[in-house]
């Protein structure tokens, strides 16, 4: 029994302590107003965020494009935000090669610049799309891809008409010449600016390469008397002008505007008529076509590249009335040259005892239009600075009359007797070449045009808007 209280009282010396302890702790527990809920810990401090720097805008990847270096005309008004022709309603005189640096169409161009009302096209020989063949009129139609009026100027009239200039402000001429006097386009500017003129419509031109360059002067010029749509320029036939430096020269010459049953508008008219070039840029007159970088694009059917464009001015004049014919086969248009019955070997011997300066005869294939392979002669330039660009033509019309049973030239009707005159521009010759035949000097004609380019090259300088 006494062991039992003894170890009763020591488990209560243990256990007192503990409830003294419980006690205590449920004083600070139950405080008043903390029973049901804990007390809440303080907010931390408010820290300033680190500051942010935004990203820097990131410029999209420039592309570059390689563009050629020679800036057109429209090239140039659209640079200069066609301020020219802003607020105004035009008309546009065009082909297919009138397109900017990139290829665009002027007329596309043209129809989405802003405060420009381009209102009617214009077409010279061949038509606005360039597919229709030499000498061919062209009806007036609706272009089925703008919607707009095409006023031909190469069908019942050359140049446009009072109502069909009614209601324009200007008249934009965007056309690429090919450096020859009897290349149409330049004489389509010439009765248009006329037109103009006689209507109080201003006449804006932009200017665009001469792809045989600005240096290069040869032929005969042309005589006064022989003026037509096939010539309308006093100049040389090969004439190293651009066309916006022909239209400098038709609008500042001395003299009425004149082609006969065409135009003839006096020299006041002339004088306060109003013209604006717009020059290129980056072009100079030793550049030739490729030295510019731009793709050529076909000026009409049979000049459909830089080479054809060489050949025009060099064999042209020799096929005309001549027997002689262009290409070989269907290639090598006004590259390659034939005469009836005669071959490649005689042709190469027969204008080789010239020695012409600059040019070089080679035999090669070509296709006919059989499609038969066949070889003809290919005329090359060996030596740009020696080549008079006329002169082989002038040995072909000498050689057609010695290998003609009778002087070709010397039986044309008078229709084709005008027709050879107005292209080549020389009375003078033809008469010589009808009295003479192959006894004709040709080397007389060359030396004595030489001179007479030269004095014109010197006077056209005033003319000129590029080095």
């Amino acid at each position: 029994m006494q062991a039992r209280i003894l170890k009763h009282f020591r488990n209560r010396r243990l256990v007192a302590p503990l409830v003294l302890l419980l006690a205590v702790a449920s004083a600070f527990l139950f405080v008043p107003g903390c029973a049901t809920k804990p007390e809440s810990a303080p907010p931390p401090p408010k820290v300033a965020p680190p500051p942010v720097t935004p990203p820097k805008p990131v410029a999209p990847p420039v592309v570059e494009e390689n563009l050629p270096p020679v800036m057109l005309g429209i090239d140039v008004l659209e640079a200069e935000h066609f301020a020219p022709i802003a607020g105004k309603r035009i008309g546009l005189l065009t082909h297919p090669a009138g397109v900017n640096r990139r290829g665009e169409s002027t007329i596309e161009i043209l129809r989405r610049a802003p405060h420009v009302k381009l209102v009617a096209l214009f077409g010279p020989e061949h038509g606005i799309y360039g597919d229709i063949k030499a000498g061919d009129n062209i009806a007036d139609s609706v272009d089925a891809r703008t919607g707009l009026p095409v006023y031909s100027l190469h069908g019942k009239n050359r140049k446009p008409t009072p109502a069909q200039l009614k209601g324009l402000d200007a008249m934009v001429i965007d056309l690429q010449d090919i450096g020859v006097r009897s290349y149409t386009f330049a004489s389509a500017m010439y009765c248009t600016m006329a037109a103009c003129f006689e209507a109080g419509v201003e006449v804006v031109v932009l200017d665009r390469p001469n792809p045989l360059g600005g240096l290069k002067v040869d032929g005969p010029p042309l005589d006064a008397e022989l003026k037509s749509y096939v010539g309308a320029f006093r100049v040389p036939y090969v004439h190293g002008l651009t066309i916006g430096e022909l239209a400098r020269l038709a609008k500042d010459s001395a003299g009425p505007m004149y082609i006969p049953e065409i135009i003839n508008v006096p020299d006041a008219v002339r004088a306060r008529g109003r013209l604006t070039v717009i020059p290129m840029r980056g072009w100079t007159r030793a550049m030739r076509w490729p030295e510019t970088g731009l793709r050529w694009v076909p000026t009409s059917p049979m000049i459909a590249s830089y080479d054809a464009v060489i050949g025009y001015a060099m064999v042209g004049l020799g096929t005309q009335n001549s027997g002689w014919t262009s290409g070989i086969g269907s290639f090598y248009a006004f590259r390659g040259i034939g005469f009836p019955k005669r071959t490649p070997e005689q042709i190469m011997a027969e204008l080789g005892q010239y020695h012409i300066p600059g040019i070089e005869l080679q035999r090669i294939p070509g296709v006919a239009r059989d499609g038969k392979v066949i070889d003809g002669v290919y005329v090359e330039v060996a030596n740009w600075e020696a080549w008079h660009p006329t002169e082989l033509a002038f040995y072909m019309q000498k050689v057609a009359a010695r290998w003609s049973a009778a002087n070709p030239f010397a039986r044309l009707s008078p229709a084709d007797e005008r027709t050879f005159k107005i292209h080549v521009g020389s009375s003078a010759w033809f008469s010589a070449l009808k009295r003479e035949g192959s006894r004709v000097d040709v080397a007389a004609y060359v030396r004595s045009w030489a001179e007479r380019d030269a004095v014109y090259q010197q006077q056209s300088r005033k003319y000129w808007l590029y080095n």
